[in-house]
């Protein structure tokens, strides 16, 4: 089974980091040359927790202690036993230890991506955001934003 993590960082007042980086099937086939996406990575045997950690400081240059798991999706349980878990957490200017970018030996050339909750909710209806897990995670995220509090 291939489980994927999707990490939607925040801040206030609603500011999240994206990447940006070229995905060969989508330039293939649409001849889009960089994709914007939230930070996403296989498990490759640690935890769910642990490797999103990893990842959010490999291609976001953050160190990040507490995630916040939100939901699990199958991508397409009829075909595929593909997996994702879908998290945010808060970040901040101090957590920062790099500039990001990905892993070179693993060719990986990220440009990381900051902007406003609202921005990518318009990049997603502009068709700019072209990738489900992140378009999933911008619209919870919008959603939860606007939802009243209970007391």
């Amino acid at each position: 089974m291939e489980i994927l993590l999707s990490f939607f960082p925040m801040i206030r007042p609603a500011r999240q980091l994206l990447t940006r980086q070229l995905r060969l099937p989508i330039f293939l086939q649409d001849g889009e040359k960089n994709v914007l996406e939230a930070c996403a990575g296989k498990l490759d045997g640690a935890t769910a927790e642990e490797r999103i950690r990893k990842e959010i400081e490999e291609e976001l240059g953050y160190r990040i202690v507490e995630v916040e798991r939100l939901f699990e999706l199958y991508v397409s349980p009829a075909s595929i036993m593909e997996k994702i878990f879908f998290f945010t957490c808060s970040y901040s200017p101090a957590q920062r230890v790099s500039g990001g970018g990905g892993l070179k030996g693993e060719g990986e050339d990220i440009e990381v991506v900051e902007t406003t909750l609202e921005n990518a909710a318009n990049m997603v209806a502009t068709g700019e955001i072209i990738d489900a897990k992140t378009v999933v995670l911008i619209q919870y995220l919008s959603a939860r934003t606007r939802a009243p509090r209970s007391v």
